[in-house]
């Protein structure tokens, strides 16, 4: 059985350390928020000017004033402070994040990322996805593995605009978590009930697979 999104969040909050400074991007990765272990600290950093992110409010107790970089509202934990781009960038590209969770559009298996583009659709602009795979040294990508007609998303090569080129380290989907490695996407994982043959069928690029597969876990 394949995950859901919150699912993806689940499992990707299980690659936080404590005292890590962590950037969630747009879409699934803003999740993560949600499901740091319990006694561990993390401080979240969204590109807008905002350290010490929490999770998402209960309906009803959104703050307007409070939002994250795509714009959803947000919590903040005591300690959090607020600071122009400038400086949040200047955090990004000096390298004082620890790990940074991105959405995409593609994957590929040298690590290449394309999640700011499709052609011929309209866009504002890149934001700040370029500086974030330029400076990340720890990028794990938060994605569907298929798009709504089926076909893979995790490539031999992009064929969407490039955001960065060979930086992406790990990549969490609703069927696998996968390393990026020298020779290619090591299967390291499994959704729950989701079969290697499940896997291997679903992804255009190739799989290095050693051994059993062990399922994720979740909870």
């Amino acid at each position: 059985m394949a995950l859901d999104k919150t699912g993806i969040a689940k499992r990707i909050a299980k690659e936080l350390k404590d005292g890590y400074y962590v950037n969630l991007g747009i879409g699934i990765p803003t999740l993560v928020a949600n499901y740091v272990p319990g006694g561990m600290n993390v401080e979240f950093q969204s590109e807008n000017g905002v350290l010490g992110m929490g999770p998402f409010p209960y309906e009803g107790e959104e703050d307007p004033d409070l939002i994250n970089a795509g714009k959803q509202t947000i919590t903040t934990l005591p300690g959090a402070v607020f600071f122009d781009s400038a400086t949040s960038f200047g955090m990004i590209r000096s390298q004082h994040v620890d790990l940074t969770i991105l959405g995409a559009m593609e994957v590929a298996e040298n690590g290449d990322i394309a999640n700011w583009k499709i052609p011929g659709k309209m866009v504002k602009g890149m934001g700040g996805a370029m500086d974030l795979v330029a400076s990340a040294e720890n990028i794990i990508v938060a994605m569907m593995h298929v798009n709504k007609h089926g076909e893979s998303k995790i490539l031999k090569q992009c064929t969407l605009p490039l955001t960065g080129v060979g930086c992406v380290k790990k990549v969490v989907t609703e069927l696998a978590v996968m390393e990026v490695t020298p020779n290619g996407f090591k299967l390291l994982e499994r959704a729950p009930g989701v079969s290697v043959e499940d896997v291997v069928k679903a992804t255009e690029a190739d799989l290095i697979i050693e051994g059993d597969i062990p399922e994720m876990q979740i909870d």
